[in-house]
């Protein structure tokens, strides 16, 4: 299994809020808008991105970290066979992504995910 990209998700109220100020001190463009979460990206480094949520549409709690892998499923089985607790089942979900949130040994809940 390999990880493509690796997202800190930061909570706020007003996801979108925060669109200048990413963009003028960072030079981040908005490329994902969906109301409740917002994705900022570096244009010469798309893999470069930041996520703010203000909560999570189909999860009970906001991801520290978003993880893209390559095998979704086989990072479940992992998580399932190490005993780690998952916190959202794995899904997928209306906006073309499988995922499944679990929280790691130091208490941080990451949001595992591949695209369908």
């Amino acid at each position: 299994m390999s990880v493509h990209r690796i997202v800190p998700d930061l909570q706020g109220p007003d996801p979108a809020a925060g669109a200048d100020f990413y963009a003028d001190v960072l030079g981040l463009e908005l490329v994902m808008d969906q109301g409740w979460i917002v994705t900022y990206a570096d244009p010469a480094n798309p893999a470069a991105q930041l996520s703010v949520m203000s909560h999570d549409a189909t999860a009970p709690v906001v991801p520290d970290a978003s993880i893209e892998v390559d095998d979704v499923d086989a990072a479940h089985r992992a998580a399932v066979a190490r005993g780690a607790e998952i916190v959202h089942p794995l899904t997928d979900e209306p906006w073309g992504v499988r995922r499944f949130f679990v929280r790691e040994p130091g208490g941080h809940v990451l949001n595992v995910l591949g695209h369908r």
